[in-house]
């Protein structure tokens, strides 16, 4: 079985390969070539929650989960990657890089598909690590020519800005306020772990789109439910996750059956099956929450790199059905 860290990871792992697995993972979706199964916590009260998901990418001829725990001392991402066909165990991924890369990824598809094409001026609200990655994929899918940048932090934001300045090539700003940020913004992003909206719908510019990426948990939203009445097109990457997890989506819907069918996946959208956008004054909505599949696809994308690149270590596991360094069909 072949170990990649971290660093292994990101030797291999570019935003455009990541774009293109995420891409091809919602088409896979739409054309029933991938298996999907929705989040699952496990919670040891008063200490740590065990986290995961499982996808099988049958094009590929890969699957696997993700597998996290998440404490007071912070996360750790594993991607346990198997052999479609035999179950063969190929790969564990360590997948922290890989979540950030994927989940920047299917906001850059979201902006390519529903962003308007003139749009020029991003803001984003939240300067952490998965901040980064978001901007990274709008600046590969968007010709931006000015991002505004908001966290509670003032120390922080002006840090972030002058590094993503720099690495994006694209004056970034730090702004003093999340409505100084958003207003007058073509994209805008929420990248938070709040629990309370950062972003009020009276702030959005018709024509806007919106990538809501934050938050996970029906208790925790980042828009206000003016903002959320606001958007014209809602997309989510599973409808069926979106009622278990996208607060943002569940306080302001309910149970309502006639708002949540109307909510488009991002999938069919790809596959041409609904449309996304489709005039320029409309607000479009990406609530994103993670699915299985995305990180499946970009893990088996990973391994192939490495495999072909001779990055990672072999492990001694199941070697006598595997062969040398865990490769598949040995």
């Amino acid at each position: 079985m072949l170990l990649l860290t971290e660093a292994d990871v990101k030797s291999v792992l570019t935003m455009p390969t990541a774009l293109q697995a995420v891409e091809d993972s919602f088409r896979q979706l739409a054309e029933g070539t991938a298996l999907l199964q929705v989040r699952q916590r496990l919670h040891i009260p008063g200490k740590s929650y065990l986290i995961y998901m499982a996808a099988a990418d049958l094009t590929g001829g890969y699957m696997g989960l993700k597998i996290y725990s998440t404490s007071r001392e912070g996360a750790r991402f594993f991607v346990p990657l198997f052999d479609a066909e035999s179950g063969r165990p190929l790969a564990m991924i360590e997948a922290d890089y890989l979540g950030q890369m994927r989940t920047g990824a299917a906001s850059g598809l979201a902006t390519r598909i529903l962003a308007r094409e003139d749009a020029r001026a991003a803001a984003i609200i939240g300067t952490g690590l998965q901040a980064r990655t978001q901007l990274e994929a709008i600046a590969l899918v968007r010709k931006l020519e000015s991002v505004c940048a908001f966290s509670r932090d003032a120390q922080r934001r002006e840090q972030f800005a002058k590094e993503m300045s720099v690495s994006l090539g694209v004056p970034v700003r730090p702004a003093a306020s999340a409505e100084e940020a958003v207003r007058d913004r073509d994209i805008v992003v929420t990248s938070t772990t709040s629990t309370s909206p950062v972003v009020e719908g009276r702030w959005l510019r018709p024509g806007v789109h919106v990538n809501a990426i934050g938050v996970n948990a029906p208790h925790r939203r980042e828009l206000d439910a003016d903002a959320v009445r606001r958007c014209d097109v809602v997309a989510v990457d599973s409808r069926g996750q979106s009622m278990l997890e996208s607060g943002d989506l569940i306080q302001v819907f309910g149970n309502d059956p006639s708002h949540w069918t109307a909510v488009r996946e991002m999938a069919d959208i790809v596959a041409g099956k609904v449309p996304g956008r489709t005039s320029r004054g409309q607000i479009t909505l990406f609530k994103s929450n993670g699915i299985a599949v995305e990180d499946v696809v970009v893990a088996g994308r990973v391994y192939q790199l490495a495999l072909e690149r001779g990055v990672g270590q072999s492990i001694a596991m199941w070697q006598k059905e595997m062969g040398p360094r865990g490769a598949r069909g040995a």
